[in-house]
């Protein structure tokens, strides 16, 4: 048993029944790699200024071209604003602790920031899905179109979207977060993920393990299979096209957004669709840094790059500028 003095010198914890009780998260983050701070928190800063710079200029500039105001480059934008709230949960904290030896995080803090992830990263999934859906219909039935994603449908698929994802984060953090945390406060990773939490809790076993897992494979797999049907009918559709523009033009409307679902359900596929992380956190670190970093860093210069209106927009929009400036 600790002496007072002991307990005197760790507020943060609680001694009840022999078990030290966590009242606050400790993030290990970086730490190991005290040589590399300084250079890891410029490159990922630079990586992160060009991402919110990034995913601004689509979002502005599918608000002021009316050519772009379609529900494909609807839900472009609600992509990207829901990857600017997306990296805004992890990255600006990993910063501070690149900055800092270690970073305290309260239990509640922790809770918000995997809810937010948690529930971001599913709604990708599911906007991933209904974007897919509305290649499906544009190609497949192009005189419905217009009738099927009329505004008010787009709307609601899209609220349903964001719904749906926060709803399964919700369930996620509350089964993690339903019983107390104990033995040590330190967190392996930059961020409130859900492997590094689950292994300080007190009472979650592997029941409450397999079923985050088999909800996270029902989010996954379920979304990806889904765009796999659509792309399928979408190929079969193309393949129909006898003029080989025609086909070249009905596939690269599809090219950005089968480079992003491969990016992201890639990630997420080995991030996730484990019962249990058996590498080592240095190796589950890295496998995060490019899930948070890198893959929204592709997604506004993919979709900035290879697809054409997006670049004909912002060529007009700078040119007016410079008209303007004139």
């Amino acid at each position: 048993m600790p002496n007072r003095a002991t307990l005197a010198r760790t507020p943060k914890k609680q001694w009840e029944n022999a078990t030290w009780l966590v009242t606050e998260f400790v993030l290990v983050g970086f730490s190991n790699l005290p040589g590399l701070k300084t250079t890891l928190f410029t490159l990922f800063f630079l990586m992160y200024l060009v991402t919110l710079g990034g995913n601004v200029t689509i979002i502005t500039i599918i608000h002021v071209d009316r050519t772009l105001h379609t529900p494909m480059y609807r839900f472009l934008a609600a992509l990207s604003l829901s990857e600017t709230c997306y990296t805004l949960v992890t990255i600006p904290n990993m910063l501070a602790g690149l900055l800092m030896e270690s970073q305290a995080i309260s239990i509640a803090g922790c809770r918000a920031q995997m809810f937010f992830f948690l529930g971001l990263g599913c709604s990708h999934c599911f906007l991933l899905t209904l974007m897919g859906y509305d290649r499906y219909i544009a190609i497949c039935h192009p005189l419905r179109y217009s009738v099927i994603m009329r505004p008010a449908v787009c709307l609601c698929l899209g609220a349903l979207v964001f719904c749906g994802g926060l709803s399964v984060a919700l369930i996620e953090t509350s089964m993690i977060f339903s019983s107390p945390f104990c033995s040590s406060s330190r967190v392996e990773h930059f961020f409130c993920d859900i492997a590094p939490v689950l292994k300080r809790s007190c009472a979650a076993g592997a029941g409450t393990a397999l079923a985050i897992f088999f909800l996270s494979v029902l989010v996954v797999l379920v979304s990806f299979l889904l765009i796999l049907l659509s792309y399928a009918l979408i190929a079969a559709a193309i393949l129909r096209i006898r003029s080989a523009a025609g086909r070249h033009r009905a596939f690269s409307t599809c090219a950005a957004h089968i480079t992003v679902v491969a990016v992201h359900f890639g990630c997420a596929s080995i991030i996730y669709l484990r019962p249990e992380s058996e590498g080592n956190p240095d190796q589950d670190r890295l496998v995060a840094v490019f899930y948070t970093v890198v893959t929204p860093l592709l997604n506004p210069v993919v979709y900035t790059l290879r697809n054409k209106e997006v670049r004909v927009a912002l060529r007009r929009a700078l040119a007016r500028g410079r008209g303007v400036s004139k």
